[in-house]
């Protein structure tokens, strides 16, 4: 218990670090006039996510009574009140056998990363008291109900009450074949990828887009941003096993694997497309790789996640050019590298998976697997979609989403923030 109860509480350190990593690696893409404001998006969804999971998100996400499939109790678990101590004293004990209270921690920090990603589609352009408010309102009423949904024995689960059970039956407390998603494809990266892209439509383009190509700023930040969070997500997947076992290590192993083919697929298509190998490109990769990977890891050997993240890093590198072919002012990528990575990643698990993926001869389990995965996918993006679409609306007939043009255009950081991020000054002797 005691080994399991350290990782855990290290695999959550490890994911908590990603949040900041991510407001590096956004920052580091954005405009020289925009990196606070970008970086503030990141920790405002801390701000914001983190005291919201403490009153009532664990309960509505784990905790509380079963309401549908949909969405657990509110008000079972408000506060945390019957996760901590029992009336003796003692610490209340997970199913995993450490104290229930490490799990609430872990998996906070999911939350707060899913709402983060989404920012980097709405940098630059809106108001950081309407983004406090989205951030609220997404976790509350999309993010709870999908974590519940998913990993809380709801309709998108492997429960024999889920979808799955409905469509091909079920064995014992089990849908006979059950949907995979060991770390967040669904819940964390098809979920933000959605608001994401709804977002950068309902807020509209920023000025000069896409006649002007706005170019990152600090491409050395990005670059570290990449690999904390390459980091981080060692806990993200390794941790997502709950112990300190061989699926852990599997977990992660494929993790690299999976991150590495990644900056392979990514660079390959530019060198086609663009004649140029880019650090951005790399960067991006990473991401790329480890989104692809992260519903799979627990599933795949590590040559099925080199293949998995290959392809993932190619998709996304292809998919984030059609920004400027549609319009859609997906300011850092978010669309094409979560959205686009997280579905290849949710559904080709389907393909590899080593016990009955189709190319590992699981013949037609392998094609309900197939199609299952494809269902949750689609549930995962239609209710996300339909929750952002109310909650942006909302907000942009109230607040309203943009700041003004000239303050777009002499820099959102000194007109939120009344800061700058590189102050300069002459030295006089």
């Amino acid at each position: 218990m005691e080994g399991n109860a350290s990782w855990m509480l290290m695999s959550a350190s490890l994911v908590l670090l990603m949040t900041p990593a991510l407001s590096m690696f956004y920052g580091g893409m954005s405009r020289q006039k925009s990196v606070l404001n970008t970086m503030m998006m990141s920790f405002g969804a801390m701000g914001v996510v983190i005291p919201i999971f403490i009153l009532y998100g664990w309960s509505m996400s784990y905790g509380g009574k079963d309401l549908a499939g949909i969405v657990a109790d509110p008000f079972t678990d408000f506060g945390l009140r019957n996760v901590m101590t029992d009336g003796a004293g003692e610490y209340v004990m997970s199913d995993a056998g450490y104290p229930a209270i490490i799990d609430v921690a872990f998996q906070v920090t999911f939350a707060v990363i899913s709402v983060a990603l989404i920012s980097g589609a709405i940098a630059e352009r809106v108001k950081f008291s309407s983004w406090l408010v989205f951030a609220g309102l997404w976790v509350t009423f999309a993010y709870f109900p999908l974590a519940h949904m998913v990993w809380g024995g709801g309709l998108l689960s492997e429960s024999s009450h889920s979808i799955a059970g409905w469509m091909f039956g079920t064995e014992g407390e089990d849908a006979l074949i059950g949907p995979v998603d060991f770390a967040g494809g669904t819940v964390v990266h098809i979920a933000a990828g959605t608001a994401a892209l709804v977002l950068a439509v309902v807020s509209g383009r920023r000025r000069g887009f896409p006649r002007h190509v706005h170019r990152p700023h600090n491409l050395p930040m990005v670059m570290i941003g990449s690999g904390l969070l390459w980091f981080g997500w060692c806990g993200f997947n390794a941790g997502s096993a709950f112990a300190a076992d061989g699926l852990a290590g599997l977990a992660w192993m494929n993790t690299a694997a999976a991150a590495a083919a990644g900056i392979m697929g990514w660079l390959v298509v530019e060198r086609i497309r663009d004649h140029h190998m880019t650090s951005l490109g790399a960067a991006s990769g990473v991401v790329a790789g480890l989104v692809a990977i992260t519903p799979a890891a627990g599933a795949l050997d590590p040559v099925g996640s080199l293949v998995l993240g290959a392809v993932g890093g190619g998709l996304a590198a292809w998919a984030v050019s059609w920004k400027y072919r549609f319009g859609l002012d997906d300011t850092l990528d978010v669309v094409g590298v979560h959205l686009v990575a997280g579905l290849w990643g949710t559904i080709g698990l389907a393909l590899l998976d080593t016990n009955i993926g189709i190319f590992y001869g699981g013949g037609a389990d392998g094609f309900k697997l197939l199609v299952v995965q494809f269902a949750v996918a689609l549930a995962a993006m239609i209710v996300s979609a339909a929750v952002t679409v109310v909650m942006a609306l909302i907000i942009r007939s109230t607040m309203g989403w943009r700041i003004e043009e000239t303050d777009e255009e002499t820099g959102i950081d000194y007109r939120i923030h009344g800061e700058t991020a590189y102050e300069t000054s002459s030295m006089r002797f």
